[in-house]
């Protein structure tokens, strides 16, 4: 992507930047590590010549579904959600055979991204998401420490939890990499360059989770960055609640889709049309902007959260959900 391709993503996001351009200078503030937003939201996008997207997204899974009340974004990114459209298009039609195009503009939005999502394929209603980006619930109890001195155990993967990896990382602290032998980061199958970059100066541990040697890893750690459901983790004997509990100043944070309630799961290009984080084309219709734009979002805001729980000693869960990370960034119709 040359500097004037740049640019033109840059415009394209501009009206939707100043409530991150703000977290990004606090976070500047309490750790001193600047935030290079255009590098944050873009360098996926520059490495992999993506142009900039309109129905369909940068990356090319995701696509903007015109339905009888209006818009949904379903995004095919696995080789099991292409197999499952057939049933989803039966679901909506009651036939086989029709392109999900033309079976999704006879349903609601609703209906498209509920029956997508029983189906386990990551589907959102338009601009459907709204309240606030970070909910924080101390649970343990404060102690304040040196962002230097602390032991960052990175259990996400992708981009969102990462990049919130990366930039405590800057910040001084040490990052551990934790992946398990059977399920490793799907961002390794993507650009090389971009894995470095968000992956540089970390560790790197694999482990077989089945054999409790995740919970080994997590009890060293003074901040956790994860993106699982609840259950999946405390089935593995890790508990957010216990880990917070057992030594003053943790931080645990988790990353969602829609909140650590709800299981339903998203990636950032469905999770940025949730929030409505969209632009207009011609015609006053959503089109994507940037590419995955909830992603690196929500990793520039839960990296603040992290920095501004430790600086007032931490005990914090901090729970994102990137569909209301992207939705904060929409400005309120006047």
């Amino acid at each position: 992507m040359e500097n004037d391709a740049l640019d033109s993503w840059m415009e394209s996001v501009e009206p939707y930047l100043p409530p991150l351009a703000s977290v990004a200078k606090e976070f500047t503030a309490l750790t001193g590590v600047p935030v290079d937003l255009p590098t944050a939201l873009f360098l996926r996008a520059r490495l992999a010549g993506h142009t900039l997207p309109g129905r369909t997204s940068a990356g090319g899974f995701c696509q903007l579904l015109e339905t009888a009340d209006g818009w949904t974004a379903v995004n095919l990114a696995r080789p099991d959600d292409l197999t499952a459209v057939p049933a989803l298009v039966a679901l909506l039609s009651g036939t086989q055979g029709e392109p999900l195009h033309e079976a999704a503009r006879r349903a609601t939005a609703a209906q498209v991204a509920t029956n997508a999502q029983l189906l386990g394929i990551a589907a959102s209603e338009h601009a459907s998401v709204s309240g606030p980006p970070v909910r924080a619930v101390r649970l343990g109890e404060r102690c304040v420490r040196d962002t230097a001195a602390l032991r960052v155990v990175d259990l996400s993967a992708l981009w969102a939890g990462p990049l919130c990896a990366r930039l405590l990382g800057l910040a001084g602290a040490q990052v551990v990499k934790v992946e398990s032998t059977d399920r490793p980061d799907g961002a390794r199958a993507g650009s090389p360059a971009f894995y470095r970059w968000l992956h540089e100066g970390h560790d790197s541990l694999v482990l077989d989770f089945s054999a409790g040697a995740l919970a080994e890893a997590v009890a060293g750690a003074d901040i956790v960055i994860e993106a699982s459901r609840a259950r999946a983790l405390r089935r593995l004997g890790v508990h957010a609640e216990e880990f917070l509990a057992a030594r003053p100043g943790r931080v645990w944070v988790s990353i969602t889709g829609y909140g650590r309630d709800d299981d339903r799961i998203a990636f950032g290009d469905d999770a940025a049309v949730a929030g409505g984080l969209t632009g207009l084309d011609a015609q006053g219709d959503p089109v994507f902007l940037g590419d995955a734009l909830a992603d690196p979002v929500t990793g520039v805001y839960a990296a603040h959260a992290v920095a501004r729980s430790l600086a007032t000693g931490g005990g914090d869960l901090l729970s994102l959900a990137m569909s209301a990370c992207a939705a904060s960034l929409v400005p309120s119709p006047c």
